[in-house]
C-alpha cells in the first residue's frame, strides 16, 4: 500500500526588499525561498538544515501560511492550501501547528500557563466547556512531562526545557497531523536539547505525528529524520533518505556542511 502524501509544496518563492547597503533604494528583492518543492508522507520526520539565512525559516512560515508566497502551491491531504478560506482555512490549520525557536519569546509573560495552552482551544473549540478544557490542558501537559501544578504557573518560573514543553504542548492541544519544529532546540544547553529531541520522537510515536524539523544543526537533524532536505541559497540542493544525505553526500554544499561538525575527540 503506497505512503499518504500529507503535504505537498510546488515550486515556492519568495522575496522581500533588499534593506540595506546600495541595493537599498533600488528596488532590487532578495529571495529568501527560490522555487522550492518537495512532497512529504504521513509519518515521516523530514529535517530541514542549512546555515542561518538560507530560507529555512520563511519556507516553515509560507507552509503554515504565516506569510503568502509569491508564487506556487501548497497541497495538504490533497486539498488547495493557499485556496482555503473561512471554515475551510480554520479546519486545515488546526491540523498543522508550529513549535518556535525561542521558548522564552514565543510566551506570553502576562498569560498563566493554562491560558497558553488552551488558547487554540478558545479559538477552534470554542463550544467546550471550561472544565473540559482545563482536563485537556492537564492531559497534554503530563503527555509533555509536566504535571497539573504547572497550570497556574506563569512562564518565567521555568526553566528554558521546561518553556519549550508548553510550547509544544500548546501545538498538540488540537492534535494536529502535522508539527513544524522550527530549531526547536538551538535556544537550549546541548543536555536539555537532547531531552527535548527525545521527547518530540516519543510524541510523535504516541500522536501519530509527522514532523518538519527545521534546524541548522546536522546532528540535530540526524537524531530524528528520516528524511533530509538541504538548503542553500532559497533552494533545496539535496534531498533523499537520511542516511544517504548523511554519510554519502552528493552536493558540495551538504559535504561542506558535514566537513564543518566537529568531532568529538575519543
Amino acid at each position: 500500500m503506497p505512503a499518504e502524501t500529507l503535504l505537498e509544496a510546488r515550486d515556492l518563492r519568495k522575496s522581500y526588499p533588499s534593506a540595506s547597503g546600495a541595493l537599498a533604494k533600488s528596488g532590487r528583492q532578495a529571495r529568501a525561498v527560490d522555487g522550492v518543492s518537495f512532497a512529504l508522507e504521513r509519518g515521516e520526520t523530514l529535517g530541514i538544515v542549512g546555515e542561518s539565512g538560507c530560507g529555512k525559516t520563511t519556507l516553515a512560515r509560507m507552509l503554515l501560511r504565516l506569510i503568502e508566497p509569491d508564487s506556487g502551491e501548497i497541497y495538504f491531504r490533497g486539498e488547495n492550501w493557499l485556496d482555503a478560506r473561512g471554515s475551510e482555512l480554520r479546519k486545515l490549520r488546526r491540523r498543522m501547528q508550529m513549535v518556535f525557536q525561542d521558548p522564552v519569546a514565543s510566551l506570553n509573560p502576562r498569560m498563566s500557563v493554562a491560558s497558553i495552552v488552551r488558547e487554540p482551544l478558545a479559538i477552534h473549540d470554542p463550544q467546550l466547556s471550561s472544565a473540559d478544557r482545563r482536563a485537556r490542558c492537564t492531559e497534554i501537559l503530563e503527555a509533555v512531562g509536566l504535571d497539573h501544578e504547572s497550570l497556574d504557573r506563569y512562564p518565567h518560573e521555568f526553566s528554558g526545557g521546561q518553556r519549550q514543553r508548553i510550547g509544544i504542548a500548546r501545538a498538540l492541544i488540537l492534535r494536529p497531523e502535522l508539527v513544524i519544529a522550527d530549531e526547536p532546540v538551538s535556544a537550549l544547553d546541548v543536555s536539555v536539547g537532547a531531552q527535548i529531541l527525545d521527547l518530540l520522537v516519543r510524541l510523535q510515536r504516541e500522536f501519530s505525528l509527522t514532523l518538519i524539523l527545521i534546524s541548522h544543526s546536522l546532528p540535530v537533524v540526524a537524531q530524528l529524520a528520516s528524511r533530509v532536505a538541504v538548503m542553500q541559497a532559497g533552494k533545496i540542493v539535496e534531498i533523499g533518505p537520511a542516511a544517504q544525505v548523511l554519510q554519502s553526500p552528493q552536493h558540495p554544499y551538504t559535504r561542506a556542511l558535514l566537513a564543518a561538525v566537529p568531532e568529538i575527540p575519543a
